[in-house]
């Protein structure tokens, strides 16, 4: 599955898991295509790369919430001519303030790259690897999507079910699809959307390498979803069985609005 001359396209792989992804199907020989946003960090990650594996980095820049630029990256999943053996769903942010706090315009714009671009990327890939009968998806979803825990955790946890679904109707074509739930993991996913995790202790912080390696392992023995860590293993464990109702009482009593005179 991940061997020399497999092709991976990643998602949002300037940086965190993305890039470390990137390192890891690097590391295994694959041959890779780049997708984010700012065009010189991915031509930094893919210059790092072939320095250290000899990777060869095609560099797709894109803002995948843009309809051209997400029709430019689907169109090269479904190239015929240069097939992409596995896609990684990865780009994504969040939002600092609760629903009911937040822009609805940002609202949206969370849900189109969470829900909507994985959607339509792995529409595209589909149809090459069930003609090859390989290939996988790996979607990067979340420990946040197991219980109640806002519009983030919603639409992760449509991430999650739709691999799962998804999984069951590949397994006749030798396709693998795979559902990534990390817990909190040391990138810039908290800064980026603004969140206060200082109170967070060292024990519940994975790195983003253990996660990619977790996912590596699970995709090669055909789990529907990958949890890294007995913490959070333990933790959805839990989420099947405590109730819905008390659990989201809890978690909107954790969704603070944001100070001011609004709040």
């Amino acid at each position: 599955m991940t061997t020399a001359g497999t092709t991976v396209l990643i998602t949002g792989a300037s940086a965190g898991l993305g890039a470390a992804f990137a390192r890891g199907f690097a590391a295994k020989g694959c041959d890779l295509v780049l997708v984010a946003r700012d065009k010189e960090r991915l031509e930094a990650v893919a210059r790092q790369l072939g320095r250290a594996y000899g990777t060869v980095c095609e560099v797709l820049p894109a803002d995948l919430l843009d309809p051209g630029d997400c029709a430019a990256v689907a169109e090269r999943l479904a190239d015929r001519s240069r097939p992409v053996d596995m896609l990684v769903n990865n780009a994504g942010f969040g939002l600092p303030a609760p629903f009911p706090y937040s822009p609805v315009e940002d609202e949206e714009r969370m849900l189109d790259l969470l829900v909507k671009v994985p959607l339509r990327l792995t529409h595209a890939v589909l149809p090459g690897l069930r003609e090859r009968r390989r290939g996988a998806v790996l979607n990067v979803s979340s420990v946040a999507g197991l219980l109640p825990t806002g519009t983030y955790g919603a639409a992760k946890a449509w991430i999650t079910a739709f691999s799962e679904s998804l999984r069951v109707d590949m397994e006749p074509y030798g396709v693998r699809v795979l559902a990534v739930v990390p817990g909190f993991t040391r990138t810039e996913f908290q800064e980026r959307a603004g969140m206060d995790v200082s109170a967070l202790r060292d024990a519940v912080w994975l790195e983003p390498e253990a996660v990619v390696a977790q996912a590596l392992k699970d995709l090669a023995r055909r789990r529907p979803v990958s949890i890294t860590g007995r913490r959070y293993q333990a933790y959805a464990l839990a989420a099947r069985h405590l109730p819905r109702a008390f659990v989201a009482r809890k978690m909107a009593r954790r969704r603070r609005p944001p100070a001011g005179p609004d709040a």
